[in-house]
């Protein structure tokens, strides 16, 4: 059997480097997901006390994932957050 996905719209920003460090520009939503605990619907870092390392970690339905530099970070209709590749994000969305 075949689905069609349901045409939604859904809230995305792009993880960059420098966004990393400015936050000025980050959503409410992706804000709050960075206050709270490790866990799923959470962000966090682990770095170094230099900065110059930075791994972000994101709490999702399917467990912690990875945020690498560039990647799409999305909140899905139920608020859920999870990351997708630039490449698939643009086939996607």
């Amino acid at each position: 059997m075949k689905f069609r996905k349901k045409p939604i719209v859904i809230d995305a920003f792009q993880m960059t480097r420098e966004a990393r460090f400015d936050n000025k520009d980050w959503p409410e939503w992706l804000n709050r997901a960075w206050n709270k605990q490790p866990g799923e619907g959470a962000m966090w870092c682990n770095e170094d006390y230099s900065g110059t390392y930075s791994r972000l970690y994101l709490g999702t339905l399917e467990g912690v994932h990875i945020v690498a530099w560039g990647d799409w970070i999305i909140r899905g209709i139920v608020g859920e957050l999870y990351a997708r590749k630039p490449d698939i994000f643009e086939k996607t969305y």
